[in-house]
């Protein structure tokens, strides 16, 4: 019995004594009718099936979620993070004071919403801006379009490592950011490298090159990060799920990649189309000397 049942269940059971309640309150002053009783269990019987259905969106979905982007975030976003979320709350407690005034339920409920909502615009805005939020509070002067291209990560796929071009791209300066090689992608490559093929292991170790010359010579800084997903089978799953969640891009060759990751929103850098989009035009007439 999984821990999202159980949610399910008290969640289904807490709309429906919710409801049960109420609408027994609600009919207290109304006068007494034979439909009563089956009017009040139907509506419980409903309000049961929606708490039912709904209660993992409120609980088990959204911890989930944070947890992932928690475990996938570096030390400056829980910082920037931590801060945007302390001076949302200091604003939140302040505008709280006169709302505390209302009448009624106003005055109980409308403070809390206010600092919840408060402290969240503020954490998003930290993440939003944080290079140069914490630039400002470390006293370094950084311009937005400054960071713009550190604040982008591509993680590089293994069929772009074999192929090897993205070395010289990178040393171009085009693609900007930061280029991350998570493990499981190294150990597939690794595997590769230890096959028995001989192909196979000349284009493992191919990679392993790429990988060296990407860490001496590209002027985008490369990364072998530990990050790792749950509940997902592969590495290309990996990948389109690790890029979905903390909205970064993937490099790749492989085209059934590309159209999954595209079919799920994940912005992909594809070096085949790239290298199409740039080959050299020639005009009927022209003369071409191609040398092998």
């Amino acid at each position: 019995m999984s821990i999202e049942f159980v949610l399910r269940f008290i969640g289904g059971i807490l709309a429906g004594v919710t409801a049960f309640q109420v609408s027994t309150f609600m009919a207290a002053d109304l006068p007494r009718s034979p439909l009563d009783f089956w009017l009040t269990y139907i509506i419980s019987s409903a309000s049961f099936v929606l708490g039912y259905l709904l209660t993992p969106f409120v609980t088990t979905r959204p911890f989930f979620w944070a947890r992932e982007r928690i475990y996938h975030a570096t030390s400056s976003d829980v910082l920037a993070g931590g801060i945007g979320l302390g001076f949302g709350l200091v604003i939140g407690a302040a505008a709280a004071i006169p709302l505390h005034f209302l009448p009624g339920y106003l005055g109980q409920f409308l403070p809390l919403i206010a600092s919840g909502i408060l402290g969240y615009l503020g954490m998003v805005t930290m993440l939003t801006h944080k290079q140069a939020m914490l630039g400002f509070f470390s006293g370094r002067k950084e311009l937005d379009g400054d960071t713009q291209g550190s604040r982008r990560t591509l993680l590089v796929d293994t069929s772009a490592i074999i192929d090897g071009r993205i070395a010289d791209i990178s040393r171009t300066g085009f693609l900007g950011g930061r280029l991350m090689v998570p493990r499981f992608v190294l150990e597939e490559l690794q595997h590769i490298a230890d096959s028995s093929d001989k192909m196979r292991r000349d284009r493992g170790r191919r990679g392993l090159e790429v990988l060296n010359r990407l860490q001496k010579d590209s002027t985008c800084p490369l990364e072998i990060s530990d990050v790792d997903v749950e509940n997902a089978v592969g590495v290309d799953a990996k990948l389109v799920r690790l890029a979905r969640t903390m909205g970064w891009s993937i490099i790749t060759n492989d085209k059934n990649l590309n159209d999954v990751a595209r079919i799920q929103g994940v912005e992909v850098l594809n070096v085949n189309m790239l290298a199409n989009a740039v080959r050299s035009v020639v005009m009927t007439g022209e003369e071409l000397t191609v040398e092998v």
